[in-house]
């Protein structure tokens, strides 16, 4: 990853590398993942090649992401250089009603426990993980305002967000004279474009960046599950909710892709990854890795320009099967 790649996230002041780190990965408490070692050498190789937005969430591995991510940062001083965003949501007591969602009383419990967990006293980038549609967004957007204003957060975003609540988050910032969301964190990959249709336009024109998450639709698009192949390790394998990217359709799909990608000499990953990156309404693409083989494909794929010949094959397929996985 090229050390000057850094892109403005959205209506804001935070300069973030185009490739994001999201450790979700961090932890084996969900039955996969990457070990404390292992994850902090996919950390270091991280910010070695420049990268500077370490994404995470008080979900992630119940907490241990957060704990492990704040750890890293210390240990390097590096509180100064990288930007930490974390989400809130569905962190919550089952036998609380009331203790997840997105309530102000959630909301100013679920920020002081990552705080704590990041053993830090800001947050660069917090973001709502879903709207429960239940919490008028006012109530949310006078929080999130609270918390820039207390120091605790400076910028705010939204995830797994409709154009409809986008817009409704963006125009209560303005109206009310709020903190404004400056990014929104959502699917986006070969198998999953769907966010070209209304959101890429909203997101452009509110500037508002899209952190990319599941580029790569779980590792599917690499081609590693090609023809039936199910490598033991892989979290598809290891957790049956990740289902998402499964199917005939998907894997026909994939196969098409995965073709050109070798008929050009490309990775796949690469291919994958670098087509996200070249989207406009992109502002950061969240990789992933638990190994460090997969960390050094993805993070080569920064150095990956498609041509327009590959962006047309691209095109061509996604005209015959659009948004298999969305």
């Amino acid at each position: 990853m090229n050390r000057t790649q850094y892109f403005t996230l959205g209506d804001s002041g935070l300069r973030v590398s185009r490739l994001a780190l999201g450790t979700m990965t961090f932890g084996t408490d969900w039955g996969w993942g990457a070990d404390k070692n292992t994850a902090h050498e996919l950390f270091d190789a991280y910010v070695e090649r420049g990268g500077n937005l370490i994404d995470t969430a008080d979900l992630y591995t119940n907490g241990v992401s957060e704990q492990w991510v704040g750890e890293f940062v210390r240990e390097r001083k590096l509180r100064d250089r990288v930007a930490i965003a974390t989400k809130f949501t569905f962190n919550a007591d089952p036998t609380n009603p009331n203790s997840g969602g997105n309530g102000r009383k959630n909301m100013l419990r679920a920020v002081e426990g990552s705080l704590k967990r990041l053993n830090t006293d800001y947050i660069d980038l917090y973001l709502m993980h879903a709207w429960d549609m239940i919490t008028p967004a006012e109530e949310v957007m006078r929080t999130f305002d609270d918390l820039v204003r207390s120091g605790k957060v400076r910028y705010v975003g939204v995830s797994n967000e409709t154009s409809w609540g986008l817009h409704r988050f963006v125009s209560l910032s303005e109206q009310r004279e709020l903190a404004r969301i400056v990014s929104i964190q959502n699917p986006y990959n070969l198998l999953n474009r769907s966010f070209e249709v209304g959101l890429a336009e909203m997101a452009i024109r509110e500037n508002v960046g899209l952190l990319a998450y599941s580029p790569l639709g779980f590792g599917v698009l690499t081609g590693k599950f090609l023809n039936g192949a199910r490598p033991p390790e892989s979290r598809v394998v290891r957790w049956s909710r990740f289902a998402r990217y499964s199917g005939a359709i998907a894997e026909k799909t994939t196969a098409a892709y995965v073709e050109i990608a070798r008929r050009h000499g490309l990775d796949p990953a690469q291919m994958a990854l670098a087509f996200v990156n070249q989207q406009r309404f992109v502002a950061s693409n969240l990789i992933g890795a638990t190994t460090m083989p997969q960390l050094r494909t993805n993070l080569g794929s920064a150095q990956v320009r498609l041509s327009e010949e590959v962006i047309r094959e691209i095109d061509g397929v996604h005209q015959e099967q659009p948004n298999p996985c969305p």
